[in-house]
Order: structure tokens, then sequence, then C-alpha cells
């Protein structure tokens, strides 16, 4: 009888391919340097295994609650990503195409976010929403120093308005681009910007007011109408108009499906422009961000490069040059594959998850929950005080891990510091068969730690949260 392993097929070694596994080959090396280049090639499936391995000692994307970003998509998008892979987003000469469907898809945008006339207004895909944020952070400043030299004023230091749990990529703004901060402490009784004490805080130099559709820490909305009443209160008194910026990041994806009745977006007359995170809520892998604005008359011209390249003249606005094209693609894709139902099928069922897993970790007498995901599919609870002294949320975390869950637990900001709050967020992909393993490990975690005789060693906390 005669086996097909048997048939003398040899690789360019000389070694039968049947026994050859990669890292037994002749003359391949066994450790490569880590911090310099090798000195000698080696074979295409030797260093795809290498750097393969390397990822699988990375966390289970799946498991990862406390990431915002995308972490799946379909076959059909994985094949288009792969076949876009090789275009770069600000060759528009090159590639018309695609500069032509990101146009599509900031217009589909303005329409989502109720602009007055979509296609007055104008827009720009970004490498992320922090990018996005700051151009929208950009043309506030440029056009409250346009503003001012127009009325004969001096143009002193420009300030920003915004939530001390604002995310992190504004506090980057202000320090890039020499804005002072100026942060409303969150408090119990105002757990986020929600226009009291406004007027205090905003003078002749403040450029805008940050309003954020999703609260990074609990996921909970900021009311852009009470702002907004709010600084109407500001003109009235004082005469300064001063604008909103919606950073949307996760919300100005999930409240046009969820919230459709909610006035957070162009509805509120005093929203100059929105940014959003295509890679989040958006639903396409890292890294796409957009940034709309009202009308083209709010992206000041000034700030707009008029650039020659590779043989043709285009107007660029944005931090970055060369970056792919490959996720607009994508976002587009995202848009024609699910549309406005789809979208919101989505969304609901990452918020039917959210309310099922606060609903169970909030009856646990051993939490008490600071949000819902009520808002964006995102929640946040206590631990309950005077439970006990033997542990707390970063053990739990610790112990989470454990199963493969990666749950953050952290601090509040600012005057809410002393209070650990642990969180999870609520992706396309998490199911509810799950959620349901993700409850049964939380419960095994806590019946352990409750089952301690003594208090646990000080958790090892890192600075490893990433908003």
């Amino acid at each position: 009888m005669h086996h097909h392993l048997n048939v003398d097929r040899r690789d360019v070694a000389g070694v039968p391919v049947s026994a050859n596994p990669v890292f037994t080959r002749p003359g391949e090396a066994s450790d490569f340097p880590r911090f310099e280049m090798p000195a000698q090639p080696s074979l295409p499936e030797t260093a795809y295994q290498i750097v393969r391995d390397e990822m699988m000692l990375d966390g289970n994307a799946r498991q990862n609650l406390a990431t915002f970003v995308g972490t799946w998509m379909d076959d059909h998008a994985n094949r288009l990503y792969l076949e876009a892979a090789d275009k770069n987003m600000i060759d528009k000469d090159e590639y018309p195409q695609t500069a032509a469907i990101e146009t599509r898809c900031w217009t589909i945008l303005a329409d989502l976010w109720n602009a007055p006339d979509p296609t007055s207004a104008i827009g720009t895909s970004t490498i992320g929403s922090s990018e996005a944020a700051m151009l929208g952070g950009l043309a506030l400043k440029r056009r409250w120093a346009e503003r001012r030299k127009a009325d004969g004023g001096t143009v002193g230091t420009p300030n920003l308005i915004m939530s001390s749990a604002v995310q992190v990529c504004w506090e980057k703004f202000c320090n890039y681009f020499e804005i002072e901060p100026r942060y409303v402490p969150v408090t119990e009784e105002h757990p986020v910007l929600d226009g009291h004490d406004l007027a205090s805080y905003v003078d002749e130099n403040t450029i805008g007011v940050v309003a954020i559709m999703g609260v990074t820490y609990t996921g909970a909305y900021e009311p852009v109408t009470e702002i907004a009443a709010a600084l109407d209160e500001v003109q009235s008194k004082t005469g300064l108009d001063i604008p909103i910026h919606i950073d949307g990041a996760s919300g100005a994806a999930i409240a046009p499906f969820l919230q459709p009745d909610l006035d957070w977006d162009f509805r509120v007359p005093r929203v100059a422009s929105i940014n959003m995170s295509g890679h989040k809520y958006g639903l396409v892998y890292p890294g796409i961000g957009w940034v709309v604005w009202r009308d083209a008359a709010l992206l000041p011209e000034s700030l707009v490069f008029r650039v020659s390249y590779l043989g043709g003249n285009m107007p660029t606005f944005a931090l970055n040059f060369s970056r792919p094209g490959a996720q607009v693609l994508l976002q587009y894709y995202q848009f024609l594959r699910l549309g406005f139902e789809g979208y919101r099928a989505v969304q609901q069922n990452c918020q039917d998850v959210a309310t099922y897993l606060s609903s169970k970790i909030g009856a646990m007498k051993q939490f008490t929950l600071r949000s819902a995901g009520t808002d964006i599919p995102v929640f946040a609870w206590q631990l309950t005080p005077g439970h006990t002294d033997n542990w707390n949320l970063y053990h739990l975390s610790a112990q989470l891990r454990e199963h493969g869950w990666l749950v953050p637990a952290y601090p509040l900001p600012d005057n809410l510091g002393d209070q650990i709050v642990q969180r999870i967020v609520v992706r396309n992909g998490l199911s509810h068969d799950l959620a349901a393993n993700l409850i049964r490990d939380l419960r095994e975690c806590v019946e352990y730690l409750d089952s301690l005789d003594g208090p646990m060693p000080a958790p090892r906390v890192t600075d490893a949260f990433h908003h």
C-alpha cells in the first residue's frame, strides 16, 4: 500500500517537506535578535510564524471589554481590507474614487446628524477620533482669532471649556496648540457637564465648549440642550456667541439609532461641529475618524491647504498626510451593508447585552451601579460601601484577567477621585452567550474574593488603562 506521505517532495533545503516543521529547517535561526535587524533573511513561513506566535501572547480581542475600538468585521469586509491595503487616502489624484467615497461618507454623516443642508456641510476622514477632535478644536480656535481681529480686540490666550471627565485627546489638543483648558469638575450633583455654573468659566477668549456624547468613565451623555441653553443665557447677558463642538466619538454612532428623538446634533443651532470614531460604534477596524461641520463657512479657509501632490491639485485639512484609504472604503461598505436599520439592530443588540450585564451586576450585593448602559452600551459600577475591606475592584480586575477578561478598574476624575469604578464596553461581537459566561466568571471571582479570611495584598496597579 502506498502512502502519499512517502512521496519524495523536497523543499529548497533538500529536506523532505513532510518532515520539515518550521523551526527545524536546516540553516534556519531558532532565535532572532530582538532589537537589531537580523543579518540574513529567513523564509517567509518562518518570519510569519514567529510574528504570529508573538501576536498569540496578546489578549483575546473579543474578551477585551476595556476598549471602545472595533475588533470584528465580516469576511467580505476583510476581503475589501486586503484588496484596498495599498491605497493612500491623501493621493486623491491617483485614487479619485476613494476620495469620492470619502465625501459620500461624511455627507451621509451630516445627514444622519441632521445638518440643515448636508450638501452644504463640510467634513473629512481622519486617522481616528482624536485627530478629528483636534481638527474641530483648531477650527474653533481659528474662528475665534479671526473674530477677535475683526472686532479690533487683542488676541489673548484662547481657552476651551470642557468637563473634567473629558477624553485625554482634549488635554493633548490644549497642550499641543497652546490653549488654556478650563475644566468644569464633575461632582455627585453634576456627574457630567450640564451647563451648571458655565457662565463663570467663559469669557471673550473662550473658543468653544466641548460636549461629550458618551463620557469615557461611565458612558453617560452630556445634555447638549442644557449646555446650549446656558450659553444662550451667556450671550443674552454678555453678547458672547460661543459655539459647541460635540465629541461624539461613540455616541454619534449610537444616538441617531437608539435615541433618535434626543436633540444633541445639528438640530441644536449652537452646535458647529461633530467628531466620531468610525472605528468605534461606526463598526470599522482601527483607524478611522470623522469630523463634520454644519456648513462650509464654519471651517475657516485659512486652515485648508491647497497642495500640488503627484500631479494633482487638492485641498487638505488634516494633521496627518499619508494614511490608509482602506478604512474609508470599509466605512462605506458598512453604510451600504447595514443601512439605517442594520446599524439600529447592531447597536440595539449591544445595548441589550449591556443592560443585561448591568442588571445582573447591579443585582449583586457586592456592587452598586454607577451607570446602566442606557446611553451608549457602556456601564460602570462601584464596590458597595462597607461590603468588604479584604479586596477592591483592582483585585477583581486581576481575577477576571485570569479568566481572559480584560475589565479595567480606575478612579473617577477630579472631586470623585477617591471612588474606584469598573467599566465594561459592549461592542459588536460580545454576544449574549459570551455575556452569560462573563457573569458566571465574575460570580466565581467574587465568591473567591469574599471567601478570603484576610485582606488581599495591595494590587499591582498600572497606567495601562486607555480611554
